[in-house]
């Protein structure tokens, strides 16, 4: 991570969770799961956004789960993988919001190094087993890097899509910071685009409330 990151990390690295987590997934390894993202892609989220850069926080809940799509990112699909549907969607919101072309691949390395922060709530995956590592201790992990973010930062935009993301909205001092909910993207797929994501407008909303505005141009 960055060293802006570093307090944060040793605040965490001691617990009995954070220990837990990584015998769960050593053993899980020796035991011939295949975990995605990559070893060293796990953490992409916090080596691309420092904390002193985040502008913005999207939550997601776990990684992709088939091969080579995760990159530590929520809802970024590593370069030459199709874009999944609620990626899809977040596509035509941008566009439908603030003009921008829909982009022809579903990388979003860019908005990372932009300061938004793209963080899935539980940050490995087994293939093909969707949630497999929840409840294993990420949660624990990425609740307190919420937490920590809401205190150490002023004037953030927390983007909260569907109800799992929701749940965090406890951790959010809502007196500083603006939070911004809406149905999940991929909401829209089922519900004929009538789900309430699609016009909810949450680029030029952020834009609005930021004093320096989040290029989103991918």
């Amino acid at each position: 991570m960055t060293s802006s990151w570093q307090p944060f990390l040793d605040s965490q690295t001691h617990q009995p969770y954070y220990k837990d987590l990584h015998a769960f997934l050593d053993k899980r390894k020796r035991q011939g799961a295949v975990v995605y993202p990559p070893q060293e892609e796990i953490f992409n989220a916090f080596e691309l956004t420092p904390l002193d850069e985040i502008k913005v926080v999207i939550l997601g809940q776990d990684p992709y789960h088939g091969e080579g799509q995760a990159h530590g990112l929520c809802f970024s699909v590593s370069d030459g993988h199709r874009i999944p549907p609620s990626l899809r969607n977040i596509f035509k919101e941008l566009h439908a919001d603030i003009g921008i072309a829909i982009p022809q691949y579903g990388e979003l390395t860019q908005w990372a190094q932009n300061g938004v922060f793209l963080l899935n709530t539980i940050l490995t995956v087994e293939q093909k087993s969707p949630a497999a590592h929840s409840g294993k201790g990420w949660e624990n992990f990425t609740d307190e890097a919420i937490r920590y973010i809401s205190e150490e930062k002023d004037k953030t935009v927390f983007i909260l899509w569907g109800a799992y993301a929701q749940k965090k909205r406890p951790l959010i001092d809502e007196s500083k910071h603006l939070v911004l909910a809406a149905p999940h993207p991929a909401a829209e797929v089922y519900a004929g685009g009538k789900a309430g994501f699609f016009g909810s407008k949450p680029f030029s909303k952020t834009n609005a409330f930021l004093d320096e505005k989040v290029d989103w141009e991918l």
